[in-house]
This record gives structure tokens, sequence and C-alpha cells, in this order.
């Protein structure tokens, strides 16, 4: 008997079973991940729009419709200042990623409200971890940054806004429309080819103007890979894109 043939055809064989395991493997993972992005929810007409211009999603399309209010929200010291303010003491940076609740208890000195806050990592960038204060402790209210300086893996200060945000009114609800019938709008008529869209998040557009109450429209913002971010209010329906946030 020939044993080295045979060794050869033995390697052989297990050389194509590791690739058939390998391409199941794929196929696997690529329907679980179309299933969780769930293309249904776009129109026919939307997915034929995101193929001729290589829009892709990178991100599940959220189901739901809530009733939400607007909410008004002001300042409650000075405008946020330019130069950071230095902490008594510099805080290990990986708590924000392991324990924010510990990493609240360790600020809560200096930044009293900093557990309604929540973690932004679409917007944040080397050196400064970006943070939006919580409606009702649940939606972020975008373009209103705590901000988080970062250095040798330490946070050793912080930008503050200082807002109070004010009760919702119950009798004020409106059902915002659905992500996808946003999305959709935007990949018709906003994106631009070759766009992936990296995160979709209902919340509130805040913004930063000298006036003493302010109002927030719910808001769904959508993030490009390429960091751009477009808004879309989740009730009137009207663009807020990358072009006339300024």
């Amino acid at each position: 008997m020939d044993w080295g043939r045979a060794k050869s055809v033995m390697i052989y064989a297990f050389l194509v079973l590791n690739l058939l395991l390998c391409y199941q493997l794929w196929i696997d993972v690529r329907d679980q991940v179309s299933a969780g992005l769930d293309f249904t929810s776009l129109s026919a007409e939307t997915q034929a729009v995101m193929e001729e211009k290589g829009i892709r999603l990178l991100c599940p399309i959220p189901a739901a419709t809530p009733e939400l209010p607007d909410i008004t929200y002001r300042y409650s010291g000075e405008e946020q200042n330019e130069v950071p303010v230095k902490l008594k003491e510099p805080i290990d940076s990986k708590l924000m990623y392991s324990s924010f609740s510990e990493l609240s208890n360790l600020l809560k000195g200096q930044i009293p409200d900093i557990a309604n806050y929540r973690f932004d990592s679409q917007e944040s960038e080397v050196g400064k971890f970006v943070l939006h204060p919580l409606v009702d402790n649940k939606w972020s209210l975008f373009r209103v940054r705590l901000e988080l300086i970062n250095s040798d893996q330490k946070i050793v200060a912080y930008r503050w806004p200082q807002i109070e945000i004010g009760a919702s009114r119950s009798d004020d609800l409106q059902k915002v429309l659905p992500a996808s019938q946003a999305l959709s709008s935007l990949i018709e008529k906003y994106f631009p080819a070759d766009a992936a869209v990296k995160e979709i998040e209902l919340g509130y557009y805040g913004e930063l103007f000298n006036s003493e109450s302010q109002v927030a429209s719910p808001m769904w913002r959508f993030m490009l890979e390429d960091g751009s971010a477009y808004y879309m209010d989740a009730i009137s329906a009207d663009i807020i894109s990358p072009k006339t946030t300024e």
C-alpha cells in the first residue's frame, strides 16, 4: 500500500471538509445577520435604490413606535466652557466600558447627575468620551454633550452642559413615525452613494441657544460609517442633514 499517497488523500479530504464547514458557518452567520437587520421592513423600491446606490445597512432597524411628547429644557448654569474642568483625581477610563455605575459614583461629587447620562460611542473619539443627558431615563438628548477628557487611560477633565430637563406632558403625546419609513426617505433622497448606516437611535434633538427655555422634539438619528449624522423629526419628518446642522 502506498502510504504516502494515502496520507496525501486524507489531508486533501480533511482540507475539503474544513472548507465545507467554513462555508456552512459563513452561510449561517449571513442568514442570522440578514434576519436581524430585517430588510423586509423596507419597500422593494427602497431596496432597489439601496442596491443601485451601493448603500449598506450594518445595524437592525428599530421596530418600536412609541408615543412621545416634545420636551423643554434650560441651562441651569453658564454655557459649556471650552476650557475643560480638571478632575480632583484622575479616574480609570476603562470604567466607561466595564462599570459605568462605578464611574458615576466616582464623578457624582463633581457632576451630580452623571448617572442620568448615556455614553455615545458613535460621537466619541480618541481622547474624548461623549455622553448625552437622558429624557425620562431612556431617550438621549442629542447635541447636548457631556465630554469626559481622557489621557494615558485616565479621565482627567470634563466639560459639563449643566441643563435641567422639564417634566414631560402626558397630554402632548404623539406616535413617532417608524424608523423604516424615515430610513426609506433618507436612502432615496439624501444618503450619498456607498453610504453605510452604522446605527439608528430614537431620542431628542437639543441645541445650544441663549434662551431661558428650549424645546426638543423626538428625533431619529442615523449614523453613517463615515461619522456623519442625519436627523429626522420623528413627528413632522423634517430632515436635518450634515449640510444643515451648522
